[in-house]
Order: structure tokens, then sequence, then C-alpha cells
């Protein structure tokens, strides 16, 4: 089943369930993807979807930290509630093990040496964990593991 009709089943069934938080953060989904398909004028494959998901949580955690600092957990609670939901419609996340091994594979596969070589190393990793992991995080990784 495809990610978005898997998002258009969810959908139906929260309708039908009164879930009202994920009723409004799947219908912004399907909006996110109809926007951005009429920008491309063209359906979004699967792996696009998932990329558009990623960017919709990591603009959550972007709001969760705002949030926080403006001591407002009700609203912070909100949007980790919607990234809870997004995360259903895409892949697993690697444990930072899995997340080190790519990282020392590419480390190897590029010859870096130094952390000026982060641009190699990273331009191999992202393909691998693409929707998989924070790149934040692997960036942060990528710069710990060649430091050493």
């Amino acid at each position: 089943m495809s990610i978005l009709a898997k998002i258009d089943s969810d959908l139906k069934e929260a309708l039908k369930n009164k879930q009202e938080l994920r009723l409004s953060t799947l219908r912004l989904i399907k909006a996110s993807i109809k926007n951005k398909s009429i920008e491309k004028q063209s359906p979004l494959s699967d792996e696009e979807i998932q990329a558009l998901l990623s960017g919709q949580i990591k603009q959550r955690k972007d709001s969760i930290e705002q949030y926080n600092k403006a001591a407002r957990q009700d609203l912070a609670n909100k949007e980790q509630q919607e990234i809870d939901i997004i995360k259903n419609y895409l892949p697993e996340e690697l444990t930072p093990q899995e997340i080190d091994k790519i990282i020392e594979s590419a480390i190897r596969e590029s010859k870096a040496t130094n952390s000026s070589d982060i641009g190699k190393v990273m331009k191999i990793i992202m393909p691998k964990v693409r929707g998989k992991a924070d790149g934040k995080y692997v960036n942060e990784r990528v710069k710990a593991l060649l430091g050493q």
C-alpha cells in the first residue's frame, strides 16, 4: 500500500472515530502533498512523500524549541503529538549504532581524514539514511567521528 493510500485510509478512520488532532494533522499532510504535486505537475513518489513528511517533522521540532523557550508547554505537546502521527508514515528510524556503522563505512569509502572532509562523507551517507535519520544528528556524529 502506498503512503498516500495509507494516509487516505487513516484519514477516513480518524473522521469516523472523531479523532480531532489526528484528523487535522492528516488533512495538513494531504494538503502539503497536493500542493507539492501541483508544484511538480505530477504525482509524488513514496520517496518524495517521505522527504516531505521529514520536512514537516523538522518544522515541528523547530516549533517545539520555540514553544519551550516561550514556556508554552501546551503547544509544544501538541506539536509532539503531530510528530508522532507523522512518524507512522515514515520508515523506522535507524539506531545510533546503525548510524555510526554507516558513517564509519562512508569515512573508509571516502578516505576522509579530518573535519574538512565532512562534505564527502555526508554525500555518501545521506542517500542511505534519508527519511530514516535526522540529518542534523548525522552531521554531528560525522564531526565527532572525524574529530577523533
